[in-house]
């Protein structure tokens, strides 16, 4: 594997790897690599499950011994060996969500013994993913001498945008609705701010108050704007939605009376402006946002 290059000799790296939504069509080649080549893989179960799905992981079968602490870990952080069908044996330590600044020390730990360690994000690491942590703490822990290399994925902004069509061909943001590390009259600025300057909106962390959030963005937008309401974004039938891959193209004015297609952390709105349209063909309807003030001919 190709290490940074700034590191010292004898440490391994920490890769950040966003795995898109997750299915083998829905990774990069340089993310199936990276995994597949690392000492140790810190991973969800959720995530666990899709890189298994063609090999990027070996199956459970393929376990051979609980890890112990020869990298930097103890108890249950300490994870499983698997081993891979070249007969390379990979660690796989389970990621989860009270855990994350434990699992940040233990990777650094593990690269400074030698390891390459793939820290597995869904979607891209750098859009509401793990990345930014890992950067917190290693400041936090002076942990200057970690090479840390960020592998890019599709999110779901994206995934959704190629389910729906061609929302995105304009200028567009992405906002959080999550209020775990700030106020909601933050989050509503910036969704007054988005709406009044005709950005197209990608909202993520729908569970929470998105209600508040169209309301705010009706108050600068109108009511017959194209809105999608996406769930689990190129993941088919594998995410969290017990309904699979969803899509619902409604109205600003609308979209709250579809609450129960809003189902969780898989659950993503895309809200046009005045210039998306719904399109038709034979088979299904798009929402198309043109890049503007073009025309066939200036193709």
């Amino acid at each position: 594997m190709t290490r940074a290059e700034d590191g010292p000799g004898d440490h391994g790296t920490l890769y950040v790897v966003g795995i898109g939504p997750g299915l083998p069509g829905g990774m990069t080649q340089r993310a199936k690599n990276v995994i597949r080549t690392a000492d140790c893989v810190i991973a969800s179960n959720l995530y666990q499950e899709f890189l298994r799905k063609d090999g990027t992981l070996p199956p459970e079968s393929a376990e051979v011994a609980a890890a112990t602490d020869g990298g930097a870990a103890s108890g249950d952080s300490a994870g499983t060996v698997l081993e891979r069908p070249n007969g390379d044996h990979q660690t796989l330590v389970r990621s989860t969500m009270g855990r994350q600044v434990e699992l940040a020390r233990e990777a650094f730990e593990r690269v400074r013994a030698g390891e390459d360690i793939a820290h597995v994000s869904g979607g891209d690491p750098n859009v509401y993913g793990k990345s930014d942590l890992l950067f917190t703490m290693a400041e936090e822990d002076g942990a200057t001498d970690i090479p840390i290399e960020i592998v890019p994925g599709v999110t779901a902004a994206l995934g959704g945008a190629a389910n729906l069509g061609a929302p995105l061909s304009n200028d567009f943001c992405t906002v959080s609705l999550s209020d775990k590390w700030r106020g909601w009259e933050e989050i509503a600025e910036k969704l007054r701010a988005a709406a009044i300057s005709g950005f197209v909106i990608v909202l993520y962390n729908c569970w929470r108050d998105y209600e508040r959030a169209i309301d705010v963005v009706r108050e600068q937008r109108a009511e017959d704007v194209p809105v999608a309401i996406v769930n689990d974004a190129c993941r088919d039938d594998a995410g969290r939605n017990l309904d699979g891959e969803t899509h619902t193209i409604t109205t600003l004015a609308e979209v709250t009376d579809h609450d129960e297609k809003v189902g969780g952390m898989g659950s993503s709105i895309l809200i046009g402006t005045h210039e998306t349209e719904v399109w038709e063909n034979d088979h299904r309807e798009f929402l198309v946002t043109p890049r503007g003030g073009r025309d066939v001919e200036d193709f």
